[in-house]
């Protein structure tokens, strides 16, 4: 029992150097995604800070594995931007707890294995539609309110946001090539920070979207009424939410798995990130998931551990605490630029290289999700479309493969032996192949190559039994594994066809 909440391994061999050191970086490359982040989607900055230090924090100590880092993630905040406008910012923080709580009951309920069942085509559409919008949103910075209304930038202003942009931008790309010691947006920020200041140019600052000055992160009771209609408008984001940041945050533990060659446990990771949110709901957090880019920042700086998360948490705090004068003052340029390098980090360049070698259906796939995510901003809703679109492909493919072989013994005993499965989408390719009135008086149907998967195919034979009960002919079913056998045991009031025993018989398919 004690197993179960031990939260440390306490015998592995932390290099507490390399730890602190991943989280002081990790730190200053969250910072600024947060904040930016939390301006996208019309949140006060510092709920983002919040978010980045919550979420680190609980997730580092109890998350799934060692070295995945979680912040106020823009896969999960996307979600958000429209209950933000309609609502307001209390119905957000409700939905972000009720999150937490759907995320939890995933975890104990040990689901969080069915991100098996999110395609690879599916993904590229997610994550380039989300690159897509966040790449969108950053234009948002180029416009400025006259007179009330909202305009794009022209004249100096322009050239100026362009300019410290296209920096930022430079910086980002340029910089690794002289060193990786440091990360490259945080240089950015601080270069193109100094430049401002040093020259007094007059642009946008965090300061002008809001203020960042704060405290720890106060309790606080979303103020929303407690009823039906309220659950009515919270719960479709709260779950969206949910159902994107698992996706996120499984897909990313399953890549920190592959690269440090360990193995992480994701329903304690689900059951940590739905904590992590329900506190987020409750103490002015925007809530978030697991950050591929950050984690990748942590894992290349050399750390193996939980120490690394929980620097970088911390120091967020200290920053809250002390450094909002200095935060505020930065270039929203700065940040524009390093959001622009994250939307072109977060597209798949690949899916455009294997796109001619696809299948025309996963092709279609992925450009179903990616619109969906980009139209609708709803990447829950995309990613479900995928998958059945993807499922509904492979039950068609896989009805096409069912194929009989037929041949008549010595005994005239005419065999069908049938070949891919037999279930709802080729119950009628299946039916199609017997000759009842021709066939002989005794028929079997050999099952070695072959299986029954849903009621759709235990109809289908029972149709068949009747068609030859009525021709006054026998049928007999061969080499069923035994899960077919229970399908047709269960079904036994609506079948009735008679089983040639194979206690010894294995099929492929089955273990050991």
């Amino acid at each position: 029992m004690m197993a179960s909440f031990k939260l440390f391994d306490l015998t592995q061999k932390v290099n507490y150097k390399t730890e602190v050191l991943a989280g002081l970086t990790v730190a200053m490359t969250m910072m600024p995604e947060s904040l930016s982040f939390a301006i996208l989607a019309g949140f006060p900055p510092l709920v983002g800070l919040y978010a980045a230090f919550i979420m680190g924090l609980v997730t580092s100590i109890f998350g799934g594995r060692p070295g995945l880092i979680s912040g106020g993630a823009g896969a999960t905040v996307v979600v958000l931007i429209a209950l933000m406008k309609t609502s307001g910012i209390e119905y957000v923080f409700a939905a972000v707890a009720l999150a937490g709580i759907i995320q939890i009951v995933i975890g104990l309920f040990k689901l969080g294995k069915l991100i098996r069942l999110v395609p690879q085509p599916v993904m590229y559409g997610f994550v380039n539609g989300l690159a897509v919008i966040i790449f969108i949103a950053q234009l948002q910075q180029f416009k400025t309110v006259v007179n009330g209304h909202e305009t794009w930038l022209t004249g100096t202003p322009l050239l100026i946001m362009g300019g410290l942009v296209t920096l930022t931008i430079a910086i980002v790309i340029l910089f690794p090539k002289i060193t990786k010691a440091v990360p490259p947006s945080l240089v950015a920020i601080i270069v193109v920070f100094a430049i401002v200041l040093g020259f007094g140019i007059h642009t946008k600052t965090v300061n002008d979207i809001a203020s960042v000055s704060g405290g720890f992160p106060p309790f606080h009771i979303p103020r929303v009424p407690l009823n039906l209609h309220t659950l009515n408008i919270i719960f479709p984001y709260a779950l969206i939410m949910a159902a994107v940041g698992l996706t996120e945050g499984l897909l990313t533990l399953n890549l920190v798995d592959e690269i440090t060659a360990t193995k992480g446990n994701g329903n304690r990771e689900c059951i940590a990130q739905g904590s992590a949110n329900i506190l987020n709901g409750f103490f002015f957090g925007m809530g978030g998931c697991p950050m591929i880019a950050q984690t990748l920042v942590n894992l290349s700086a050399g750390s193996r551990a939980r120490l690394s998360g929980i620097i970088a948490s911390l120091t967020i705090l200290m920053i809250i605490l002390f450094g909002a004068p200095v935060i505020g003052r930065l270039p929203m340029a700065a940040l524009t630029g390093v959001m622009i390098m994250v939307a072109f980090g977060t597209f798949e360049w690949i899916s455009f290289r294997i796109f001619n070698k696809m299948p025309k259906q996963d092709v279609f796939v992925g450009i179903v999700v990616a619109v969906i995510t980009i139209l609708l901003h709803n990447l829950a809703l995309a990613v479900l479309i995928g998958v059945i679109i993807s499922a509904l492909v492979f039950a068609w493919e896989s009805a096409k493969r069912i194929r009989a072989r037929k041949y008549i013994d010595d005994n005239g005993v005419k065999h069908y032996e049938i070949y891919g499965p037999l279930f709802f989408g080729s119950v009628t390719a299946f039916t199609e192949k017997f000759d009842v009135d021709a066939d002989p008086k005794e028929v079997i149907i050999d099952f070695k190559d072959s299986r029954i998967a849903d009621m759709s195919g235990i109809e289908a034979l029972n149709k068949l039994t009747d068609r030859y009960r009525k021709a006054g002919k026998k049928l007999q079913l061969k080499h069923l594994s035994k899960d077919c056998i229970v399908l047709l045991k269960n079904a036994a009031d609506v079948i009735d066809v008679n089983i040639l025993e194979d206690p010894c018989y294995r099929v492929a398919t089955e273990k050991g």
